[in-house]
């Protein structure tokens, strides 16, 4: 077992809890820092009492006792962060505060503490909308969103400080990660309504989107190889299915794997078809970067939001079925 103990910021969300799980499995000590205002304590439930992980309730704003916390890391893999793009629009606020200044504290107590090496969680949303897809890494940012601005802005800052301290850093900028304990983005959503009325879906949108999805573990696995690459100064990679599909057809998947029939889809685009200002209209990623280094997915984007959908199902429509007796 190995001694070196690993930080995973926003290590009770989505993506970091099972980040989580992938490092405590391969014999890691781990400490999660969340401040659980988007995270659960029930997604790493399973966990609890494991000498080799430990659980803090800590916000990366708090710069002491971030500093004190990072003292005996030796790796952190940043996943804090506020996840809903569509807040941007209505309190950009959140995002400078949640993503761009807790980011720069955690560099802080990175250069304090002689932390080197960082694997960060940006997002497709830096490139914008892209004139023509798929993307690789050295297309244009151009973030059409707060939060995609956030991204963006903290890869500047991981950027800087490996030129200046000698950092080792990653970003992995992630397509659309779907799977088990997700609770935001359009499948969940999708869900939702339908658990709520099996016989109208509001899409956001015309439909037409198009977006790139990739199920959490061929993102983990990408996630970790990546990371077992890590070289001075500062990456990027693309973490994606490498193709994609659009809404309306994510809509009929859902659909299907809750067995519903002749269910009316009610379409609320604005602007060009998108569904709600900063919302991008077609993103896909290239992959072939990440791909050399021997990872490849083993779901396209269709398979990632079958499977997505079927276990995020289990989880909430049992929970709907009992409050809706």
């Amino acid at each position: 077992m190995s001694e070196r103990i690993i930080l995973v910021t926003g290590g009770l969300g989505f993506i970091g809890s099972h980040i989580v799980d992938k490092l405590v499995d391969q014999g890691f000590k781990v400490r999660i820092i969340d401040n659980l205002s988007s995270g659960r304590m029930e997604n790493i439930e399973h966990r609890l009492g494991d000498p080799r992980l430990e659980v803090l309730n800590i916000d990366l704003k708090d710069k002491d006792k971030l500093v004190e916390y990072t003292k005996d890391v030796e790796v952190v893999f940043h996943y804090a962060a506020n996840p809903e793009v569509r807040v941007s629009t209505t309190d950009p606020e959140i995002h400078f505060k949640e993503n761009i200044l807790a980011t720069f504290n955690l560099l802080e107590a990175m250069r304090v503490n002689d932390v080197e090496e960082l694997v960060f969680a940006s997002s497709s949303s830096v490139y914008g909308e892209p004139e023509f897809i798929p993307v690789d890494e050295n297309a244009s940012v151009k973030p059409v969103s707060v939060y995609g601005a956030s991204k963006a802005a903290c890869e500047n800052l991981i950027q800087a400080y490996s030129n200046l301290y000698g950092f080792k850093t990653v970003s992995l900028r992630y397509a659309n990660v779907v799977g088990p304990r997700l609770r935001h983005g359009v499948i969940y959503d999708f869900i939702t309504k339908l658990l709520a009325n099996p016989r109208r879906l509001e899409i956001l949108g015309d439909g037409s989107q198009t977006r790139s999805y990739i199920y959490i573990d061929d993102a983990v696995e990408a996630t970790i190889t990546v990371w077992r690459s890590i070289g001075r100064g500062f990456d990027v990679y693309n973490v994606g299915s490498g193709d994609w599909i659009n809404v309306r057809e994510i809509a009929d998947i859902i659909v299907e794997v809750m067995k519903l029939e002749n269910v009316e889809y009610i379409y609320k685009p604005i602007l060009h078809g998108i569904g709600w200002l900063g919302d991008v209209k077609h993103i896909a990623l290239k992959i072939d970067k990440v791909r050399k280094l021997g990872w490849k997915p083993k779901l396209d984007s269709r398979g990632a939001v079958r499977e997505a959908a079927r276990r995020i199902l289990e989880e909430v429509g049992g929970r709907h079925l009992e409050t809706s007796r």
